[in-house]
């Protein structure tokens, strides 16, 4: 059974997580990738850790898989020469390197458009390639805090946070697969390739949604609101007797049940809760109401009796407990392969389920300069010179 994306080849020269994640989706549907690093490998994750096994960090590996391996010098001629051949064949090419690099080393969207012109280029960089901040490094950390992402994280007693994974990396992969797909289709229309100019600060932006919105619309400055949703109440976090759980109420009938549900059908008749508006007008009286029942019952009580009454529910699980959930091994979210230095290796599935053509894990993620010398020599290029 064939990949999505079978025909088409990917020539990747990112490495960290934005690129790699966005090649490794590419690579689940299919594509044939071929990471490129220096010499002895230059993807920084290959050294991020603990945990590593047998020396291969568990970092790296959360995102190369579905990928050969190929070590060039790109400041040498060879190196420059072979990227150039792999680029007649090749569908596309990403890069995260800061904005001017590629230029340097000869390697521009329009040089190497003049070798293919029906190349997809997909640039990353923190800023982009063109405005005032063009130049300065991005890195996730950084992009989360300038872009209004912490501002809008945490609560009054904790001070901005992070989200707990490199979110603006993840997102601006997913952007960089969104765009190279739709880049690939136009091109069965117009038989040309183009450039992607895609941005970590740009993504993260775009990710302030309905808060972003809000703030266009108001101009009233976002508080941080925890664990409470801006825009519905009730929407968070509760303590129970024995633990945590979110309770998302989505509409006024959810709320009705949920006040009768709680033996407390006065809430839902009391014109301060009545509508939504009303709720989050008086989030602060109608909370610690409904705080006050969920503490007299444990996580599993609740859990049970919201969803006999669909009122949209669930426990706040640790990963220990979210790796052993059995919705989670129903849908092969967690899957094991064997990496020849690693060993057995287990790793986080992929959620796209195609039905004609599934995703499945055709290799592992390469150990550096796996691929070279078979890549070369179907290049024609002796491998001595490398």
């Amino acid at each position: 059974m064939t990949g999505a994306l079978e025909n088409i080849k990917i020539l990747d020269l990112s490495r960290v997580l934005a690129g790699p994640y966005c090649t490794m989706i590419l690579g689940d549907l299919g594509a044939d990738v071929i990471k490129v690093e220096a010499p002895g490998g230059s993807d920084e994750t290959r050294k991020w850790g603990p945990p590593f096994q047998n020396g291969v960090s568990a970092y790296y590996l959360c995102a190369n898989r579905n990928k050969k391996s190929i070590t060039l010098d790109l400041k040498s001629e060879e190196g420059i020469k072979a990227i150039k051949e792999l680029v007649r064949g090749s569908d596309v090419v990403i890069n995260n390197f800061k904005t001017g690099t590629m230029d340097r080393l000869g390697l521009d969207y329009e040089t190497l458009a003049d070798i293919n012109p029906e190349l997809v280029y997909c640039t990353i960089t923190g800023f982009g390639e063109t405005g005032p901040y063009k130049d300065m490094p991005g890195y996730d950390f950084i992009i989360q805090a300038m872009s209004g992402l912490m501002s809008i994280t945490g609560d009054s007693a904790s001070g901005p946070q992070k989200v707990g994974v490199a979110i603006t990396d993840i997102l601006t992969g997913l952007y960089a697969c969104i765009g190279i797909q739709g880049a690939l289709l136009e091109r069965t229309y117009s038989g040309k390739g183009q450039k992607i100019d895609l941005s970590l600060y740009d993504s993260a932006v775009s990710a302030l949604v309905n808060i972003g919105s809000n703030y266009l619309m108001a101009e009233k400055k976002p508080t941080a609101l925890g664990n409470q949703h801006a825009n519905i109440v009730p929407y968070q976090t509760f303590d129970t007797k024995d633990g945590q759980m979110v309770i998302a109420v989505g509409n006024d009938q959810q709320f009705q049940r949920l006040c009768t549900m709680l033996g407390k059908p006065e809430y839902g008749s009391d014109k301060r809760f009545t509508t939504n508006p009303d709720r989050v007008e008086n989030r602060s009286v109608l909370i610690p109401l409904l705080q006050e029942v969920l503490s007299t019952e444990s996580t599993a009580f609740w859990q049970e009796k919201l969803q006999k009454n669909s009122i949209p529910c669930g426990p706040i699980q640790s990963i220990d407990e979210v790796v052993k959930d059995p919705q989670l091994k129903a849908r092969d979210m967690f899957i094991n392969s064997e990496h020849p230095t690693a060993g057995s290796i287990r790793m986080i599935g992929s959620p796209l389920k195609l039905s004609r053509t599934p995703v499945n894990t055709r290799r592992h993620p390469p150990d550096a300069g796996e691929h070279t010398d078979s890549l070369l020599e179907q290049l024609g290029i002796s491998k001595q010179k490398h």
